[in-house]
């Protein structure tokens, strides 16, 4: 709001026309201002630094005392935006964002000592990123964010805190590479991920193969091992038919008993081949002639059978 004037106590004695000078006029003139709690004011008498208003209601002597700046008590935040290139020639655009607060004791340095601060601020996020983003590629320059971040907190804490500013923070919010950048990453991760997937894919038909030659195998195996225990089986039950068919026929030989036995196995398959659908018979002769003749005039034989 406005000042709040107040002439001092008395009666104006002073006679028409009589000569006013300033400082007279001035005696009496008190203005209030009000400094909130998160600023403090900076008071200047004549244009020339008197001192500081803390918060509260401060009274000045208008128009020789005046309230010039405010500083604020705050922590601050200032965007800045930033575009540079890194090394393998791709440009981004960095937003850094920068958290800062005045000291107490150095408010004056921070108001009459730097004319622009935020602008000052920015001027040194700009030679911090251009001068470490251009050494990094675009996925270094990704995965260096925090190095980045530091880099520009570590300069700026150095350069500022003789004006007064204390920097609490640096964050790179957002690293923003062209639309055209960003659609050809898209497809480079895309194309990896599917090469992945394939050869995933590939490698799991693979062990079902192996899988599968491995279970044949070992039917296979298994199966000979069956194989071998029936016939060993055979024998044996082979064996101990000769020996009690000897033993209790007089005169018979195990070669007369072997010729038995086939004879039976014969009878068994004709038996098991006749009762087989589509079976068809084809008559050999024995006497001499060639073998191609012979099955010829079996198939005859055979078809006349049929007939």
């Amino acid at each position: 709001s406005g000042p709040a004037c107040k002439r001092s106590g008395g009666s104006d004695t002073r006679t028409p026309g009589a000569p006013t000078t300033m400082a007279a006029i001035c005696q009496g003139c008190l203005c209030f201002q009000c400094v909130t709690t998160s600023e403090i004011g900076i008071i200047e008498r004549c244009g020339r630094y008197e001192r500081l208003a803390p918060p509260g209601l401060r009274c000045v002597c208008w128009p020789l005392e005046t309230v010039a700046g405010r500083i604020s008590r705050r922590i601050q935040q200032l965007d800045v935006a930033c575009e540079t290139k890194t090394s393998d020639n791709v440009f981004l655009n960095v937003i850094i964002s920068v958290q800062y607060k005045v000291k107490e004791e150095y408010v004056y340095e921070a108001f009459y000592v730097l004319n622009d601060p935020s602008e000052q601020i920015k001027s040194y996020v700009y030679d911090v990123v251009r001068s470490t983003l251009p050494l990094l590629t675009l996925d270094k320059a990704f995965e260096s964010k925090e190095m980045v971040a530091q880099s520009v907190k570590r300069e700026l804490s150095g350069v500022m805190s003789e004006y007064g500013f204390v920097i609490h923070n640096a964050l790179v919010t957002d690293i923003s590479p062209d639309g055209r950048v960003k659609t050809a990453m898209n497809e480079i991760n895309a194309s990896k991920r599917l090469k992945e997937a394939a050869f995933e894919k590939a490698e799991g038909e693979k062990i079902l193969l192996v899988k599968s030659a491995e279970a044949q195998a070992e039917s296979k195996y298994l199966s000979g091992v069956g194989v071998a225990r029936q016939r060993k089986a055979i024998v044996d039950g082979l064996r101990d038919s000769i020996s009690q068919f000897s033993g209790n026929v007089k005169g018979s030989t195990p070669k007369d008993v072997i010729d038995l036995l086939l004879l039976t196995q014969y009878f068994d398959m004709l038996k098991e081949v006749g009762t087989q659908r589509g079976t068809r018979a084809v008559f050999l002769p024995r006497k001499k002639k060639s073998q191609v003749s012979a099955f010829r005039d079996g198939l005859l034989q055979a078809q006349a059978g049929r007939n």
